[in-house]
């Protein structure tokens, strides 16, 4: 293993992982802050902070931070997710001090102009009403709302527009002061760069930061249930999860496994059976998602109006079939796939980068792909099998529906498949 790893007195911690054949770095910081963070009223603050971060400092306006790095090649970028949020910028070998610069300051200097605040909030306003009409996007959000009603897990990551609209500047500085300790966060690297000098400049640039305690969130607990919009569309778009494993489970490795051999694929069974063999649909895939306490597994399709009623079906037989038959040659397949995709994946300076810092947050360190290979190779037919039953046998799946939905099963028929 190439990365390292140091933390420094107020407790940010610092990956590198030098590709000493680039000329490129990839350099971000990951906060164990999101969505799932948030109460009710404040839902969708951490989407805000993160657009307000690009929005001036008090050494740069929001046009001098876009110009300063664009002016060198580089580009800045973020995202926030239900339990992270990332500031990351890709930058030449000469530069990556500037991206360091840019990134300590609108984390530790932002100023949240008033103006600025104002246009902003509209933006994202807008970006609500594109999600929402959006239906291959929105789909998503009220399954997770579904499954986890009544709790900071099931609300969106962009929040309601009223509450975007109400949020002040001091709600917002006060929010990032309270959230963005430096032992909740990770300045991770990759590609061209010296883990000596990264650390140098994370000592120099992020002294600002002070320490921090852990922060209790709200559990997540799986209900399901059904939710259903007749909407003018071409096509039903269908989604349903069941209660999936956390990071910290010995099947999550299993259950990526589990996910890639249903869909995840063009010889995935739900590809095959339900496209292939019987037409039911053009997209059809599964995936397995997982946070600190717990997780999804999930299926999404979109399909015909006069083809929901059969395609249901097909998917509830199939994720059954799964804990009684499992091939030899599939779950190699399976397994190929996804060690395939790890490696690939670690061709990348930004994979790379983003991967180390989610493992720091998640588990305080690095897993090699060397490591994770090794866990993948130990999963059996009789594991699979048995997180299959696991998962799917007697759920009380969460299903959400939108589209021309008048052929669809009744909740109650379909969740009886399972039992």
């Amino acid at each position: 293993m190439t990365q390292q790893i140091t933390t420094l007195s107020n407790g940010l911690r610092v990956v590198t992982d030098p590709m000493p054949h680039l000329e490129t770095a990839a350099v971000g910081v990951w906060v164990d802050t999101g969505a799932r963070h948030e109460s009710k009223d404040v839902n969708g603050i951490s989407h805000v902070l993160e657009h307000m971060a690009f929005k001036g400092t008090k050494t740069r306006s929001a046009l001098e931070i876009a110009e300063t790095i664009e002016a060198v090649g580089g580009h800045l970028n973020a995202y926030t997710s239900r339990d992270q949020t990332a500031y990351f910028a890709r930058v030449l070998e000469k530069d990556l001090a500037l991206g360091v610069d840019i990134l300590a300051d609108i984390l530790q200097n932002s100023t949240f102009d008033e103006q600025e605040l104002t246009r902003e909030k509209e933006v994202i306003v807008q970006e609500i009403g594109q999600t929402n009409d959006t239906p291959d996007d929105i789909i998503f959000d009220h399954l997770q709302e579904t499954a986890f009603p009544e709790q900071a897990l099931g609300r969106s990551i962009l929040g309601p527009a009223e509450n975007v609209r109400s949020f002040s500047r001091e709600l917002i500085s006060n929010y990032m002061t309270e959230r963005y300790k430096a032992s909740k966060m990770v300045l991770s690297a990759s590609g061209a760069v010296s883990h000596d000098e990264l650390v140098a400049l994370a000592e120099e640039k992020f002294s600002n930061l002070s320490n921090g305690t852990e922060r209790e969130f709200e559990p997540g607990k799986f209900v399901g249930g059904d939710y259903r919009e007749q909407r003018e569309l071409e096509q039903v778009h269908f989604t349903m999860s069941v209660p999936g494993v956390s990071y910290e489970d010995e099947d999550f490795y299993a259950s990526q496994i589990l996910s890639g051999l249903l869909g995840g694929g063009m010889s995935s069974r739900l590809f095959q059976e339900v496209r292939e063999r019987r037409g039911l649909c053009y997209s059809i895939f599964s995936f397995a998602s997982s946070f600190s306490d717990c997780g999804l597994f999930t299926v999404y399709a979109g399909t015909g109006e006069g083809q929901i009623s059969e395609l249901s079906t097909v998917v509830a037989d199939e994720l059954l079939k799964v804990s009684k038959t499992v091939t030899e040659a599939e779950l190699e397949r399976a397994k190929a796939q996804h060690k395939a995709g790890l490696l690939m994946g670690m061709e990348s300076p930004a994979s790379r980068c983003e991967a180390h810092a989610r493992q720091m947050l998640i588990y305080g360190r690095v897993i090699s792909p060397t490591e994770i290979a090794g866990l993948i190779d130990e999963i059996s037919i009789e594991r699979l099998q048995r997180l299959a039953e696991r998962l799917f046998v007697g759920a009380k799946p969460a299903v959400a529906s939108l589209g021309p939905i008048k052929n669809l099963e009744t909740y109650e028929r379909f969740a009886a498949r399972f039992s």
